[in-house]
């Protein structure tokens, strides 16, 4: 597809400049043909021109690109295709046990941003390696050892001692990115050392599926495939604005659709390792949701700004607690800066340093008006946490629907034993209509609605059975907005979680 796209755009011009050279024949009869000779000799340059720029950032930044190769050992698998621990293999009757590990070879890509050798990688590539080998572009190789990791931004900081000044690259400004603008990818894809690719700024500040809350990338239709994880997506000044990390695919292959960590990013994690081994991010202790205009609407706002705390992660010793603050709480601002949404303040909040002491004004429901408050707090240090999780398959639901598609049951002791959710009120959600709309709202940035989630409130008024729930619900018509307060119980902290929910009704 990039390809066609490619030749398409430049059909395009060429049709352009055509269809400009013939209207200037036939109105401009009369011209000299050294006019017409110097109107062709500039439509030529435009391609070589392009062509030699490409070629120029080329040389100027391929010799800093380096190949990763990482061995891994791979587990043992039984017969039925399960993990077997050493442990247990061991005790296994030598007949019967699995095929021993093997070496396994992974292939990435990466750049050296320390003369004195220091490189940035993608995480997933080095990830559980034994042995990791760093070839540079005259193809010397050498060995690598990992100076320090970020799993929330797929990073990996790696040294090779090469007894010499090596060539490196520098980063560009990833906020001043334009969509459009011409980008260059270079890495191992395939294995396949020192491949360059070309394409434009398809879109930034992008999430993905599986992205952490500091992974806000920037896409790009420069071919991106396997191999190219950890090599630098480069402007035309050669700078490094992004770090190759993710494809969006169903085949597994490049698709048009790449995406890159943006430099700021990985310019902050680079600097935290090579100070602190490791990347100290500032943390308070909650878990977040956005006002949107739906929560703005419900809670008479004037603007569709803030963040809600739904949880505090420790109720006694977290740096949110020891402030005062509370779950329902609304910051509108922290350390001087107006907040936008959950994710800008999870930004803000990460990018101090721990120990620093900030102040923050918040807007907390008293008496059904929203009183603005300030207070200051002491910033711990985020914990490093693994990101990634996975819904579990549900069963389809065989219950009548309640209003808005949603299955839902009254919370019995059994169901909250069942569900986790032990000490909660609300209505319990069994299941979802497939026709409805309420399947859909993630999409508009909401959090979901899923199976297990237990609803407390909606438009601020507590609901503890279907009954009470359906009573609220049936009065809202198309064009209200909504908004659940809904718990869940999370099996990686093994606690439950409390979020809100904004949509409106369809």
């Amino acid at each position: 597809m990039r390809s066609e796209w490619l030749n398409g755009k430049n059909g395009l011009a060429i049709s352009i400049l055509f269809l400009a050279f013939s209207a200037g024949i036939f109105f401009g009869a009369f011209s000299k043909k050294s006019d017409i000779t110097k109107a062709e000799e500039k439509s030529n340059d435009i391609p070589k021109s392009l062509s030699a720029s490409f070629a120029e950032v080329i040389r100027k930044v391929e010799p800093a690109v380096v190949s990763v190769r990482a061995k891994y050992k791979l587990p043992e698998i039984s017969i039925k295709g399960e993990d077997i621990p050493k442990s247990d293999a061991e005790k296994i009757p030598i007949p019967e046990r699995p095929t021993p590990w093997r070496p396994n070879y992974g292939v990435g890509s990466g750049f050296i941003v320390e003369k004195s050798g220091y490189i940035i990688t993608n995480y997933h590539v080095i990830e559980d390696s034994m042995r990791i080998t760093v070839t540079l572009q005259n193809g010397e190789e050498y060995t690598a050892k990992v100076v320090g990791v970020d799993e929330e931004t797929d990073l990996a900081v790696l040294k090779i001692d090469a007894g010499k000044d090596l060539p490196t690259l520098v980063f560009g400004d990833s906020d001043a990115v334009q969509i459009g603008e011409w980008v260059l990818a270079i890495g191992s894809p395939f294995g396949l050392a020192r491949s360059v690719t070309a394409g434009i700024v398809s879109q930034t500040n992008r999430e993905t599926p599986f992205a952490s809350p500091f992974q806000r990338f920037i896409q790009t239709d420069a071919a991106i495939n396997r191999g190219n994880s950890g090599g630098p997506l480069v402007n035309m000044d050669g700078e490094v604005i992004g770090v190759n990390s993710q494809i969006a695919t169903s085949t597994g292959n490049f698709s048009g659709v790449g995406f890159a960590l943006p430099s700021k990013e990985a310019s902050f994690v680079l600097q935290q390792i090579l100070r602190n081994g490791k990347v100290r991010r500032g943390y308070l202790g909650v878990t977040l949701d956005s006002v949107r205009k739906e929560f703005a609407k419900v809670y008479n706002m004037p603007e569709a700004k803030g963040a809600i705390i739904t949880n505090i992660v420790d109720k006694k010793n977290s740096p949110a607690a020891i402030s005062g603050l509370q779950v329902g709480d609304i910051i509108v601002e922290f350390n001087g800066h107006q907040i936008i949404d959950a994710q800008d303040l999870i930004e803000k909040i990460a990018s101090i340093e721990p120990g620093t002491e900030v102040s923050f004004a918040y807007l907390r429901e008293n008496n059904d008006q929203l009183e603005r408050k300030t207070g200051t707090v002491k910033l711990g240090e985020r914990p490093s946490l693994k990101t990634f999780s996975n819904y579990e398959d549900t069963r389809k639901p065989t219950n009548p629907t309640s209003p808005f598609g949603l299955i839902l049951t009254d919370l019995t002791p059994s169901l909250a034993k069942s569900y986790n959710l032990e000490g909660e009120k609300g209505v319990l959600v069994k299941g979802l209509d497939p026709t409805s709309f309420i399947g859909d709202i993630g999409f508009s940035g909401s959090s979901e609605i899923v199976p297990g989630d237990l609803i407390q409130r909606i438009n601020r008024q507590e609901v503890t059975d279907v009954k009470s729930f359906n009573e609220i619900a049936n009065k809202l018509k198309p064009g209200d907005a909504v908004v659940l307060h809904v718990a869940s119980y999370n099996r990686r902290t093994q606690s439950i979680q409390k979020r809100i929910v904004q949509f409106t009704v369809q």
